[in-house]
């Protein structure tokens, strides 16, 4: 018949509490063992001990000696053997002749009879403790000769039946197992009180599905591409990724996991968003190197355990949505462009119409004079195909909002100076959104005004854009460079980036950007990016692409 096998603990907490029972009664078993057998040694020891002290008190009672001189010993002996049986606890008291017949027994039939036992050692005046079977069962004795004028005139013997001995011990261990089944019941209850309590905490999952899930998370975690960042209650990094170490720019797993936020070195403004109790919602934040959209969201479980941050870099995106803004500003002044060439075109019409053709001719050569002087003015300051572009374009786009934008007197840039580690985009993204946030700022003033000057001045390029607007508090010289920080209206895209952008750009080129007040009032914003041996690298290749970077 085949037993059927006890169903075996799914969870880790029901396992745990299986091991620990079948542990903790293992250990209560085989100390009772343990227990039983040494008291049982020592139980036997004991006997051995008090059998001989009364076999020897006996033999040395003088009145002993005087009943065994007398007639009739067992008259006098049988008494007090019974008394002396009674006081001391022993199960008998023999008392016998040198040859071993009894004068006394607790069965009275047995006196005069041959003693049951060795008594050899005994009658050489010699005493010695054994176990043997006698009439009343297997005991432990002891044996003494009772000895006048040295010679041995009697023996006694004084023993303990074994199954008293083992009474005893068994009284002890049923006592022990006691006191252990009230220790097992008690551990039993904590051991279940704790993996009641572990059991919650692993959702009731054994070791198999823990194992697994690891294996998944750490598979997951390094698979995936956006940036993932666990943080504790403390804000101290629990968990980073590889993808979340790229994006934030910090060490290696083993220099973050412990670390506090505040220690990481990140930006003020990011390092605030982490450590923000509050969840964040595709928040965009810059690194010195990168553009994120950053993602939290408080992990609680009736109190605040953590946080979980994700992290997706957004640079290419935020260029080319730069680039799109761009497009869409010289799209519209393109449509205004051409808005304004039909009226002109219509007034030249009009004019031959009326038989005043050279007033027509005149008016059409002053308009495209205008245009080709622009262009020239352009070119022949800045003749770099990229910023003369970018200048071009968004000198269209300013004329459109009511704003000049003006050449400096004091640009000048001949073509292909700048080196290979300044690519356009990066030059696009810092004058594009200077120029950006200046017009936005002269929009509106009297003779609203932007003048750009770029030139190269010992190995640094300088791109100065000056605005004749409210100008910058003192106060906020620094800030202004900070992602979010806006004196303008907040528009449906947000505002507060495009200087962030710019500095980050300028940065990532060892160069600096400072704002300064202009003499006219405004403000000037000054970037300066060293070239180091440009024009000794000078190859102008890809130049002319056209981008832009978002304004502020």
């Amino acid at each position: 018949m085949r037993i059927p096998a006890l169903p075996r603990p799914r969870s880790l907490a029901g396992q745990l509490f299986a091991m620990q029972a079948v542990l903790l009664a293992l250990v209560v078993a085989g100390y009772a063992l343990f227990t039983y057998v040494s008291d049982r040694g020592q139980a036997e020891g004991v006997a051995r001990r008090q059998t001989t002290a009364v076999a020897r008190s006996i033999a040395d009672s003088p009145s002993v000696r005087e009943a065994i001189r007398t007639s009739d010993p067992t008259a006098r002996l049988q008494p007090y053997a019974l008394k002396v049986q009674r006081d001391t606890g022993v199960d008998f008291v023999t008392i016998m002749t040198p040859g071993g017949i009894r004068w006394t027994h607790p069965d009275p039939a047995e006196i005069g009879r041959p003693f049951l036992g060795n008594i050899s050692r005994a009658q050489h005046g010699g005493s010695f403790t054994e176990t043997y079977t006698g009439t009343l069962g297997p005991s432990v004795r002891a044996v003494t000769p009772v000895e006048a004028d040295g010679r041995v005139i009697g023996l006694v013997s004084a023993g303990i039946k074994v199954d008293a001995i083992s009474r005893r011990v068994r009284e002890q261990v049923t006592m022990l197992f006691a006191v252990a089944a009230g220790i097992l019941a008690l551990g039993a209850v904590a051991t279940y009180v704790i993996n009641a309590r572990l059991r919650r905490h692993t959702h009731g999952m054994n070791a198999a599905e823990l194992s697994r899930m690891h294996d998944y998370h750490q598979a997951a975690l390094h698979a995936v591409r956006e940036g993932l960042l666990m943080l504790d209650a403390h804000y101290r990094v629990a968990l980073i990724n590889d993808a979340g170490r790229e994006l934030l720019g910090v060490g290696g797993a083993a220099d973050v996991v412990g670390a506090s936020v505040a220690g990481l070195g990140l930006p003020a403004p990011l390092t605030g968003a982490l450590l923000s109790a509050r969840p964040r919602v595709d928040e965009v934040h810059l690194t010195a190197e990168r553009v994120l959209v950053v993602n939290t969201s408080p992990v609680s479980g009736g109190q605040r355990r953590g946080t979980v941050v994700t992290l997706r870099d957004v640079t290419e995106l935020q260029s080319l949505t730069g680039e799109l803004d761009s497009e869409r500003g010289f799209t519209q002044a393109l449509r205004s462009q051409a808005h304004e060439a039909a009226n002109r075109l219509h007034t030249v019409v009009s004019l031959i119409e009326l038989g005043r053709a050279e007033e027509a001719v005149d008016f059409a050569t002053a308009e495209l004079e205008l245009a080709q002087a622009l262009t020239d003015r352009v070119v022949a300051a800045v003749s770099e195909p990229v910023l003369a572009a970018l200048l071009l374009g968004k000198t269209a786009q300013a004329n459109e909002r009511g704003v000049e934008l003006v050449v400096g007197a004091g640009s000048g840039l001949d073509d292909g100076p700048l080196p290979a580690s300044l690519p356009p985009r990066d030059l696009v993204t810092i004058l594009g959104n200077l120029i950006d946030n200046a017009v936005d700022a002269a929009q509106g003033s009297t003779r609203a005004r932007v003048t750009v000057t770029a030139c190269a001045r010992d190995a640094t390029l300088v791109l100065r854009v000056a605005d004749t607007g409210p100008g910058v508090d003192a106060a906020h010289a620094d800030r202004v460079f900070q992602r979010g920080f806006s004196t303008k209206p907040t528009g449906p895209g947000g505002r507060g980036l495009g200087l962030a952008l710019a500095r980050q750009a300028v940065r990532r080129h060892a160069g600096t950007l400072t704002v300064a007040g202009g003499e006219d009032g405004g403000a000037v914003f000054e970037a300066r990016l060293p070239l180091g041996n440009a024009r000794e690298d000078s190859t102008g290749g890809g130049r002319g692409e056209r981008t832009a970077g978002r304004g502020a």
